[in-house]
């Protein structure tokens, strides 16, 4: 496993050096369309503006590659000016996995307080009567939505609130999450995708789909975007309860009878036209990097069963059915993602957000699984890509525990610099 994250990652760089030769200045990658060979980029204001320079700080993190690095640098000044964007609740997205990663990585003081504009910025959504961020503004269509997506942006302002002792944040993706516990899931663990709420009453006027097959079906990657949620929120709070969703949504999405062999989702599990019908690799991408933080917080039988489906699910977005072959898809890493089917909107495209977290679960899966690297003990990370340990006695240690067991079990390490400040005792009560 250790030698197919090495090559991924490796081949991740080449792919993301063609993407930026070709990405003008001024957009971000947004898709590659494989029918029309057609590089599609967006404005900052898009959604997924900011996966692209967060997976060039994840391939920067292996690799250390400083032309990787100044693209990164590079795209994350025209992408600044979104940490005042309330347009929507995507802020998360935009500006956590990116400036948030640029932190992490760098330390650089002037990233974190980007992060700490966009959480203020981003409580903008909150709308007490709702419990919840409110989505997407009032349309035609809806009054007060609230999708499910919205449990992934939860993380910045949880993040934020450790870091500058700011307990409003953290109490609004509290109430958020309570909310969504209560809303939008059903009693098997499924997730409904849009919950509308009266905006005068804070009353449920409907549950609907926007993205998947039907109102009552289960929409794959809104699956992937609730566990991932839950588990992070189980991370900055220690809520058991957050626990046991995810636990919930994990069991609903590894044994449903419509999940195939090689664990890449379907589109959406109720699909009509199952088998023959699109597979969604962003779901499987995010998936995969929700199950190995998950197997950081259950037993080892439980572990070995997330971690050992993320390993199934990486070693098959590895292969050539997945992935794009070198140089090809605009320099995008992996292929046959699905947006939205209901409106034929990027139905097997290649997608920012799909490399994104699959680039996060390989990294993941080798600091959390597979070695304990220099990076998770003093922070100075790997050198030209390669893990160095110069103490000799520290490295007899760490060798006897930095692998996976014999038997199939997986061994998780606890050094991770990325764990944020633990909760404090008494948690912060829901706004009422």
């Amino acid at each position: 496993m250790s030698k197919l994250v090495k090559s991924d990652l490796e081949f991740a760089a080449s792919q993301y050096k063609i993407m930026m030769a070709n990405t003008p200045d001024s957009v971000m990658p947004r898709n590659y369309n494989p029918k029309d060979k057609k590089f599609v980029t967006s404005k900052t204001s898009w959604w997924t503006s900011g996966f692209y320079p967060g997976s060039l700080f994840y391939i920067y993190e292996f690799t250390h590659d400083t032309a990787i690095l100044a693209e990164a640098t590079r795209r994350l000044g025209i992408l600044e000016k979104e940490k005042f964007h309330t347009k929507d609740h995507d802020l998360g997205f935009m500006i956590f996995n990116s400036f948030g990663n640029a932190y992490r990585i760098t330390k650089k003081e002037e990233y974190k307080k980007v992060v700490l504009t966009a959480s203020e910025t981003l409580t903008r959504r909150y709308r007490p009567i709702l419990h919840s961020m409110q989505s997407w503004d009032s349309n035609a269509s809806y009054r007060s939505p609230v999708i499910i997506d919205n449990m992934m942006n939860l993380e910045m302002l949880c993040w934020s609130a450790d870091e500058i002792r700011e307990p409003k944040y953290k109490v609004i993706a509290i109430d958020h999450t309570e909310t969504a516990m209560k809303n939008h899931y059903r009693p098997d663990f499924s997730s409904y995708h849009v919950v509308d709420y009266n905006p005068q009453t804070g009353a449920v006027l409907n549950k609907k789909t926007a993205q998947g097959y039907a109102d009552e079906s289960a929409w794959a990657r809104g699956q992937s975007w609730g566990l991932y949620g839950f588990t992070s929120m189980y991370r900055f709070t220690r809520e058991p309860r957050y626990l046991a969703q995810a636990r919930g949504i994990a069991q609903f999405i590894l044994h449903h009878p419509n999940m195939p062999k090689d664990k890449i989702p379907y589109w959406d599990f109720n699909a009509p036209d199952i088998p023959n019908t699109y597979r969604d690799v962003s779901a499987a991408a995010i998936l995969a990097s929700a199950l190995l933080e998950l197997g950081r917080y259950v037993d080892a039988g439980e572990r070995n069963e997330y971690v050992s489906t993320a390993a199934t699910i990486l070693k098959n977005l590895s292969g050539k059915k997945y992935m794009s072959g070198k140089g090809e898809n605009g320099g995008f890493i992996l292929k046959h993602s699905v947006g939205a089917v209901p409106y034929n909107s990027e139905v097997d495209f290649s997608l920012t957000y799909a490399d994104y977290y699959f680039l996060e679960a390989l990294l993941r899966m080798q600091k959390w699984y597979l070695m304990i690297s220099v990076n998770d003990i003093d922070g100075s990370g790997p050198v030209d890509g390669k893990y160095l340990i110069r103490d000799k006695e520290l490295k007899k240690a760490m060798r006897k525990k930095s692998r996976k067991i014999k038997s199939g079990n997986w061994e998780f390490h606890d050094l991770d610099l990325r764990r944020p400040f633990e909760p404090s005792a008494t948690r912060p009560s829901p706004v009422e």
